[in-house]
């Protein structure tokens, strides 16, 4: 059973590998940003118990347990940092596979094991740490109702019958993961997750014998669950569509540019940046424009790949402010250029505020 239990482990533990080979090719990393959802499935392998007895047969054991199923659903936000808080709804079963004890009164266990319950949790991503994948960490705590169905430990002195129906304890639990963005729908993830489980407490279960009754105290209840699943968030807007072609005009009026600066690593729009963009789009009605290109930059430090996203995200906001201050938004187009066109020529990794900018080009 072990050697089987191992084998189980392994493939799940292997299939996070294999994702990138079935699946669409990544998307860049964007932090996950307000409401998202979420669910997996997987394997949960349940440590072996201990267990006392007291009535009519005192003693000790140890029951132990086959790998059995788990899920889980999730409902959550993305504060846009790395941090995400989420509840969750989840499932677990293993089966009584064998049993020892009581100096060989004890030799087998039957019946099944079931958990269901909710946790709120919280996790932290790790953005830009590895290439194409988000590494995560998460601790949760919670409520798990616990179900004994048709369990039994068998002797040769007869069958022993647990009841008592189902009962509640308080959890918690630990997450380890990567998310895998798809490049295909934006928003959308596959997940690897390891997660260990603990339940609080010992369990009281009555048992019945022809020999007589009592009760069974089962001790530390510990889980390791392997699983696979899907999140969406839907925070996660679409690339803007690249600007049409300008129609050809037989004396186009000269560009008229803004620059708006950002401080490092940030999309946020500074009191002096809102003032030079409303200051553009007051000078835009003063002009017959054919459009109005707002372009993203950033400096060298951090990823290409990252710095693609965080230079679309800027002008994405400065082209919001514009909106905001007037302008049609059917005029606006969006582009984001990353750590490309740089304004102060640098090496890599060189945080350069003159950089960090997007350009208004009134048209």
């Amino acid at each position: 059973m072990q050697l089987r239990n191992a084998l189980l482990a392994a493939t799940f533990a292997a299939m996070p590998l294999a994702i990138p080979l079935a699946i669409p090719p990544a998307a860049q990393a964007q932090p996950v940003t307000g409401l998202y959802v979420g669910g997996g499935l997987g394997i949960n392998i349940m440590q072996d118990e201990n267990f006392r007895t007291g009535g009519a047969f005192v003693g000790s054991g140890q029951v132990g347990y086959d790998v059995g199923p788990t899920g889980v659903l999730s409902v959550g936000w993305g504060f846009g940092n790395g941090f995400r808080a989420e509840v969750e709804a989840n499932y677990m079963a293993n089966k009584l596979s064998g049993a020892s004890g009581f100096g060989g009164g004890v030799t087998s266990a039957g019946g099944w094991e079931q958990k269901f319950g909710g946790m709120v949790n919280g996790y932290y991503d790790f953005y830009n740490l590895v290439p194409w994948v988000v590494p995560y960490v998460g601790l949760g705590v919670g409520y798990e109702g616990m179900n004994l169905e048709s369990a039994s430990l068998y002797g040769p002195g007869g069958v022993g019958r647990l009841t008592n129906g189902t009962m509640g304890y308080f959890a918690y639990q630990a997450m380890l993961g990567a998310a895998y963005p798809i490049a295909t729908v934006p928003g959308l993830a596959v997940t690897a997750e390891y997660r260990f489980m603990g339940l609080a407490g010992e369990r009281r279960y009555d048992y019945t014998t022809a020999g007589g009754g009592g009760d069974v105290k089962l001790g530390d209840n510990y889980n390791h669950a392997i699983m696979i699943g899907v999140r969406y968030n839907f925070g996660v807007a679409p690339a803007p569509a690249p600007a049409p072609a300008p129609m050809a005009a037989p004396a186009p009026a000269p560009a008229r540019s803004y620059l708006v600066f950002f401080d490092w690593d940030k999309a946020d729009l500074t009191p002096r940046a809102q003032q030079i963009i409303r200051e553009a789009a007051d000078n835009s009605t003063k002009v017959k424009y054919t459009r109005i290109e707002v372009n993203g930059y950033t400096d060298t430090s951090g990823t290409p790949q990252y710095n693609q996203g965080l230079s679309v995200r800027r002008a994405q906001a400065v082209a919001g402010e514009l909106v905001r201050d007037g302008v049609p938004q059917s005029a606006i187009s969006i582009q984001g250029f990353g750590e490309t066109h740089l304004l102060v020529p640098t090496g890599a990794g060189v945080r350069e505020p003159q950089n960090r900018r997007v350009e208004i080009v009134i048209r």
